[in-house]
């Protein structure tokens, strides 16, 4: 299930502002997508679709499908919270046979089947719930994760997190194409926004899509890594500030700047042979996950003096 539809109107605040492109996955994802509605003139979110754990993998596993947990998210992000179906899209079902699914989950495969086509059921869902800005999964089929790692080689998004010593990250199939819209707002965007999130099964798993990784490479925009506030429980566990940004240089994945919570990036943040490294006040009340708010007043300077 592959393919287009009209893309549903862009309701961005700033009329005056960067055409932005979020590359991602989870929660993570989620939030920068919220903090870009604060600057931007239009907002792209291009999603990771390697998942294959909770509903999304139940859903994937049954159906073939791609899995749909971080496109919902990303929905939801972008979404006019007024709207009933907005503020139903994250309700999980808690007893029966749908337990643990979330409505948001189950309406964008439905929808998927009904048209055939999985981004024409995206575009559907993000017109019913006002979304401000488009979302497309990374790649037009599912992809299974494969790294190398401290036990051997691992497949699959559930089990790479739960290890250790995470290099070399790729794809199966490995030559699957991207939506042809989300390459073309990579290659024209003004800011790209890559992270936070995990390093391996959210981040990557997006950014070294064989077409998105090529757009990176030829796009002038501004391309800024979002490091996480704390680390990571999962893929990267052990990983730094450094460890995160020389992953993604090992992978090929250049970026401008690095963009740290003050907590994590340190007093002298600069770090000989990599990017530049811009610290500030990121965090939420958890002091895990990022504040939109202040992500997005921080991205939208970073945006005006790169200008």
């Amino acid at each position: 299930m592959v393919g287009g539809a009209e893309a549903p109107s862009n309701n961005a605040v700033d009329a005056g502002g960067p055409a932005i492109v979020a590359l991602g996955g989870g929660h993570g994802l989620a939030a920068t997508l919220r903090a870009a509605r604060q600057y931007a003139r239009s907002i792209t979110g291009i999603v990771s679709v390697g998942d294959d754990g909770g509903s999304s993998g139940r859903l994937r596993a049954e159906f073939g499908v791609a899995p749909p947990g971080d496109l919902r998210r990303c929905l939801t992000a972008l979404a006019d919270g007024e709207t009933l179906l907005a503020r139903s899209l994250e309700h999980r079902f808690v007893d029966g046979a749908l337990t643990g699914h979330p409505i948001g989950n189950l309406l964008l495969i439905g929808l998927a089947f009904a048209a055939d086509d999985l981004q024409t059921a995206v575009d559907e869902v993000g017109r019913l719930v006002g979304a401000a800005g488009r979302v497309f999964p990374a790649s037009e089929v599912p992809v299974t994760l494969i790294a190398d790692s401290d036990q051997g080689t691992l497949a699959g998004q559930v089990t790479i997190e739960r290890a250790t010593g995470i290099g070399n990250l790729r794809f199966d199939p490995s030559n699957t194409r991207s939506p042809a819209d989300a390459i073309t707002a990579v290659v024209d965007a003004d800011q790209i926004i890559i992270g936070p999130g995990s390093l391996f099964t959210s981040v990557l798993a997006c950014a070294l899509m064989p077409d998105i990784r090529s757009a990176l490479a030829k796009t002038t925009a501004q391309r800024v890594f979002v490091a996480n506030v704390a680390n990571e429980k999962g893929d990267a566990r052990g990983f730094g500030l450094r460890e995160h940004v020389e992953a993604l240089i090992d992978h090929g994945l250049d970026v401008d700047v690095v963009l740290a919570n003050h907590e994590t990036g340190g007093a002298q943040p600069d770090i000989p042979g990599l990017p530049p490294i811009v610290t500030a006040d990121l965090a939420a009340a958890d002091r895990w996950s990022h504040d939109p708010v202040k992500l997005g007043a921080v991205l939208g300077r970073l945006f005006h003096q790169n200008r």
